[in-house]
């Protein structure tokens, strides 16, 4: 039977499981996140579709970490001189393309402290693997994080051969089912999609950890705290690069 209980029970265990099984590379990324911004990096994330929700999770709101940047995906139209019909094209889906990575990386201001968390449930599409490989060649951390299930079904679709996971520095199972959806049904289809839950609670762990490591090194948190003050002073602080 498929009902809001069931789905509750399924994805409490499920983010079990995430814990368990990744606290590990949870804990490495966290690592990385607290070195960056006590070197006044920026965590750069990248995610085609639904993944950028990682990113917007945890920034822009009262508890986030203010050395965020996002790298849209729409910024290819409103800053990268692509135009609408070319990136909307679904004969030619813009997000598969390969070798167009540098022209989003090109827009903004990158700095070597800097790390990179890049995402995709399948891991297989052209532009995420061509910003994790590009970021890796300019010297940065690199954290993917993906569903393992899903991108070991699937076939590569990069003309390298290689999927995303391969990329990382460090690499973060959501632990997502391979399709996203998690609950079967009395039919074909499977419903509820979990890999933005999975995402987002990685998110906030992390966010979580690197604030506990701050603090342990003394570092003021570059967190907005609804004081305008302080928010704006932080906001000024990343101006240009998150």
């Amino acid at each position: 039977m498929v009902d809001a209980k069931r789905f509750l029970d399924e994805i409490s265990s499920l983010l079990d499981t995430l814990y368990e099984t990744q606290k590990d590379a949870l804990e490495a990324t966290a690592q990385a996140m607290k070195e960056c911004i006590e070197k006044d990096g920026v965590i750069h994330v990248f995610g085609s579709g639904h993944s950028v929700g990682l990113g917007i999770d945890i920034k822009n709101r009262n508890g986030a970490i203010v050395p965020v940047h996002i790298m849209e995906m729409s910024d290819f139209v409103t800053k990268g001189g692509v135009s609408v019909e070319e990136f909307m094209d679904k004969n030619d889906i813009f997000e598969r393309k390969p070798n167009v990575a540098d022209k989003l990386y090109g827009l903004y201001n990158i700095q070597p402290q800097d790390i990179f968390f890049v995402i995709s449930n399948s891991g297989i599409n052209g532009i995420v693997i061509d910003i994790a490989d590009l970021a890796k060649k300019n010297g940065h951390k690199v954290v993917i994080i993906t569903s393992m299930k899903h991108t070991l079904a699937e076939e590569p679709r990069h003309p390298s051969g290689k999927k995303l996971y391969e990329f990382g520095d460090i690499v973060i199972d959501n632990c997502g089912p391979h399709g996203d959806a998690l609950l079967e049904t009395d039919g074909i289809a499977k419903v509820c999609s979990v890999s933005s839950i999975c995402n987002n609670c990685i998110a906030q762990a992390l966010s979580a950890r690197t604030a506990e490591l701050l603090l342990e090194d003394g570092y003021e948190l570059p967190y907005l705290n609804g004081e305008n003050g302080h928010d704006t002073a932080l906001i000024r602080k990343y101006e240009g690069r998150a």
